[in-house]
Formats: C-alpha cells, structure tokens, sequence
C-alpha cells in the first residue's frame, strides 16, 4: 500500500492550510480524510467547493443524508459511512433512517425509499439508470432537479470514497462508535 500523508495544519501544503483550519474550526477536529485530502490543495478545495454547492440543494439535511450515506453503502466505504453516521446524530437526523440506509434499505417511509433506492442505483448503474427509475424518484415526490442533486451527491461520495479506498483512511477515534464493515468488497 502506498502511503498518503495525514496532514495537519503545520504539516499540509501552504494551499491546503485554510482548509484544514477550517474542518478544524467546524469539527473540533481534523478528519483523517480531510488531512488526506490536504496533500493535493486542488483536490481539498474541489471538495469543500463541491460539498458546499451540495449543501444549497432542494433535498432536507436529511435527504442529503440518505444519499451520501447510501452511495458510501454501495461504494463500500467504511470511512464514509461511520463518518456521516456520526454527523447525522450531531444533527439529531432520524436513526432509524439512518440505520436503514446504513443496511441497505429499506426504510419505512417511501418517498425516502425512494429516494435512497434511487442513490443506490446512480451508483450501482454508474449514472446509467432507466427512465422508470427516473420516473419512481419523481413519482414518489421530487423534482427533476433533485435528480440532478443525488448527481450531485453521488459526485461528492465518489471522491471521498475513491480516496478512502486508494489511502485506506483509518476511521477517527470520533467516528468509531458509529464503524461500518461493509457488505461486499469495493
């Protein structure tokens, strides 16, 4: 395994210092992804660009969730997905969502099935997903610009799944409580 550098503020690429200083000032902490991610400046601030520009959708923190959370499930991340579970109960987000989205599904509610389904499959059919399924994301009640938003969403995951799975990222001691092993290997 190669071995990629988990930055801190002192030790990151000059570019790459507000950023860590940033995670820092917002976590109380910095993610090991995020000290990973430091050691390209480019790619640290593609992220947060991407991450931020997410944040404005139309989709609910909740929903916003479920999609990061399932495309990380179905990327078999388990960086990802001990690290979001941990954000959503900082948010006081519903557990019992996350947990499904967690298992790979089902949850209860089926706008949010639907929705985490659809997730599921931009990944799994690598964004080639058939008009019906298209068509069961708005039918259950979005938009079509929220399906661009899981895009979106899926896009974020991708990175941070990719890096974790080329760094082999150890998930923080902050995230252990919430460890994902996951189902199939990447």
């Amino acid at each position: 395994m190669t071995q990629f550098p988990i930055h801190t503020v002192d030790t990151a690429p000059e570019g790459s210092r507000p950023f860590i200083a940033g995670a820092r000032a917002a976590f109380g902490l910095v993610p090991n992804l995020v000290g990973e991610f430091a050691e390209s400046p480019a790619v640290i601030e593609g992220y947060r660009s991407l991450a931020g520009a997410y944040q404005k959708s139309d989709l609910t923190p909740l929903e916003r969730e479920i999609v990061l959370i399932a495309a990380s499930v179905e990327n078999a991340c388990h960086y990802c997905v001990a690290a979001h579970t941990t954000v959503t109960q900082g948010q006081h987000l519903d557990q019992t969502v996350i947990q499904a989205v967690r298992n790979g599904g089902p949850i209860a509610d089926a706008r949010l099935e639907a929705l985490r389904d659809f997730a599921t499959r931009v990944v799994r059919e690598r964004g080639w997903v058939s008009d019906a399924d298209v068509n069961r994301l708005i039918g259950a009640g979005y938009t079509a610009g929220n399906v661009l938003e899981v895009v979106l969403g899926v896009g974020l995951k991708t990175i941070s799944n990719y890096v974790n799975h080329i760094a082999e990222t150890p998930v923080d001691a902050a995230f252990q409580a919430n460890a994902f092993t996951p189902r199939k290997a990447a």
